[in-house]
């Protein structure tokens, strides 16, 4: 220590206890917060790795675009298609196979789904972000995550149908017993609502200062005591495998054994263009959702390494989580697609359809000729996918 700096620690008050007395009335403390928070909210250059905060500028304008352009377009095109499902289904309500029951949930849980999306939408257009309640934020997050988890079982369902009924020729759920179906997909809706209680609990809506104190819809795990990292992580993982691993290990072990079985025995043309119609549903499904899967797990991994990284690092992340979370929401969207585009019995009930709502519709005789020599009962004591009324 130097003489001057002894100097100014002489000069210094002292009380009686021995004890430097410093005069800060004249501070505005109110000033010092602002300049430090506002210093440190607009650090936007490598910041994370140094204990910075980074600045969601650059995320924030990119949401404003991308995200109501995709979610209109899911919205619209799902919506619709679904609906055109849930018709021609109503329709034939007689003559429901095993898959249709199945197919019938899927839709409802697909439109479920797309409602949510114009909230998210308005969430990222407004400037001040989510103006809809902290109430209707949970309502939304839990009917978001329910249909998704819906989803996902029902077709795991489905591929545990097909798989018995294929490869063990036996009837998982037969005629005389519909009740079984009911049931299964009721324990479905009862397992997607258990799955989504982190949703009614951790829901709020929060202001961000990166964000520029716009309000937002998200997941506040600083409730309970707990680290915040440690919610997050169990919320994630819980994702990952209840939500995607499981469902697509079954996928997988099914309709890779079905294809061997298939290839072995000698099945009819019918059976077998039935089961690529579910097969491309499912192979649709992993393309949709295993991109965001695969992010969201870097960013797991990110988030928990003690390394830390920069905020273009983070930027990049949040964008790609935007994009292939909005790609998996397309999926809502594809299904009724594929069956208009590879199921004939769905496009003959959906000309059907259109037709009892006053639409002039032409078709060929060569196309109305091979509909009736297809035309069978839709119900079997086997569950046949060939019945189903979707493909």
């Amino acid at each position: 220590m130097n003489d001057s700096t002894m100097q100014s620690l002489e000069d210094l008050p002292v009380t009686d206890g021995g004890l430097i007395k410093f005069d800060l009335s004249g501070l505005d403390y109110q000033d010092l917060l602002e300049e430090f928070f506002n210093s440190t909210d607009n650090s936007t250059d490598g910041c994370c790795d140094t204990g910075m905060v980074c600045s969601h500028n650059d995320v924030m304008q990119f949401e404003a675009v991308f995200i109501p352009v995709v979610y209109s377009v899911a919205f619209v095109l799902g919506v619709l298609g679904n609906s055109l499902l849930l018709a021609v289904l109503a329709q034939s309500r007689k003559t429901w196979s095993v898959t249709d029951t199945f197919i019938l949930h899927l839709g409802v849980a697909d439109i479920l789904l797309l409602v949510t999306l114009p909230f998210w939408a308005a969430q990222a257009t407004q400037d001040g972000g989510w103006n809809f309640g902290t109430a209707t934020c949970k309502i939304t997050g839990a009917v978001f995550t329910i249909n998704f988890y819906c989803g996902i079982f029902l077709l795991a369902c489905i591929s545990l149908d097909r798989y018995v009924s294929i490869v063990h020729a036996t009837q998982m759920y037969s005629r005389r017993k519909p009740w079984i179906v009911q049931a299964s997909c009721l324990s479905v809706w009862l397992l997607s609502l258990l799955l989504s209680f982190p949703d009614w609990i951790f829901l709020e809506v929060l202001s961000d200062s990166r964000r520029g104190g716009k309000k937002e819809c998200v997941h506040n795990y600083q409730l309970f005591n707990q680290s915040v990292q440690d919610w997050r992580l169990a919320s994630r993982m819980l994702y990952h495998t209840v939500g995607f691993l499981l469902p697509s290990a079954v996928l997988v072990f099914c309709y890779s054994c079905i294809l061997f079985r298939l290839q072995r025995g000698s099945q009819g043309h019918q059976k077998q263009k039935a089961f690529r119609v579910i097969l491309a549903v499912v192979i649709v499904f992993f393309l949709c959702w295993t991109p965001y899967n695969i992010t969201l797990m870097v960013d797991t991994l990110q988030s928990n390494s003690t390394s830390g990284s920069t905020c273009d690092e983070r930027t990049s992340m949040d964008k790609a989580m935007m994009v292939t979370a909005s790609v998996g929401y397309l999926h809502c969207s594809l299904n009724p697609v594929l069956y208009a585009f590879v199921g004939v019995k769905f496009r003959r009930q959906l000309l059907n359809v259109m037709r009892s709502l006053g639409c002039k519709l032409k078709t060929s005789v060569r196309f109305q000729s091979a509909s009736t020599s297809r035309r069978s009962s839709f119900w079997s004591e086997s569950g046949d996918t060939s019945n189903s009324i979707a493909i």
